[in-house]
């Protein structure tokens, strides 16, 4: 089966582990990543942080390392049809880019057209921006999202921080923690089968 075409949706100081490790696994199976910021082109920067529970009542936030973006975001905006699922990676990220016109139009384009659709920890914010992507979904998150995913008319489902959740073609999972689990739901979504000999 040939790879897919995967369209993740980041911006500055989104999860670092959530670019990286996604990105690295999906095509260590033959898929392609391509990883849009707005407002940027391929061969451009992305900062990244890093967030972790220290003992604190919330996480705590460092500097990631640099990505480069490997695809314009203009140019994807325009070709939409060749993607065959959306990921929306987590960190600060999706609480800026989920107020541009064109990340909304971008998810809602997936949505209409039934297309699987990822999230994990703050990616969650991305999709709430539009309307009815996450109603009558259950869908998991960082537990501080959990109002925004309510009040959107979806489910909040409280994983383990190891955990991923599977409603439909829509894969959620809480953390970057959670990354095995929820590349491996993400492969199946996407119809990749991996045998052992």
């Amino acid at each position: 089966m040939p790879g897919k075409k995967i369209l993740m949706l980041t911006g500055d100081f989104t999860e670092e582990y959530e670019i990286f490790v996604y990105q690295q696994a999906m095509e260590a199976v033959g898929h392609t990543v391509h990883v849009v910021c707005p407002d940027k082109k391929a061969g451009d920067i992305l900062r990244t942080s890093l967030h972790d529970f220290e003992g604190d009542q919330t996480y705590t936030e460092k500097l990631g390392h640099n990505v480069t973006i490997n695809k314009t975001f203009s140019e994807a905006e325009n070709q939409l049809d060749q993607y065959h699922a959306v990921y929306c990676a987590g960190g600060r990220g999706p609480e800026y880019i989920r107020t541009d016109k064109r990340v909304q139009a971008m998810v809602r384009h997936f949505h209409e057209k039934k297309k699987p659709i990822f999230t994990i920890c703050h990616g969650v914010q991305i999709l709430i921006a539009v309307d009815g992507v996450v109603r009558g979904k259950k869908v998991g998150a960082l537990g501080a999202c959990e109002p925004e995913v309510t009040l959107a008319g979806g489910t909040y489902i409280d994983l383990s921080p190891t955990e991923a959740y599977v409603d439909g073609t829509m894969v959620s999972a809480k953390g970057w923690t959670a990354l095995a689990a929820f590349i491996r739901e993400c492969l199946k979504v996407l119809g990749t089968e991996i045998h052992h000999t």
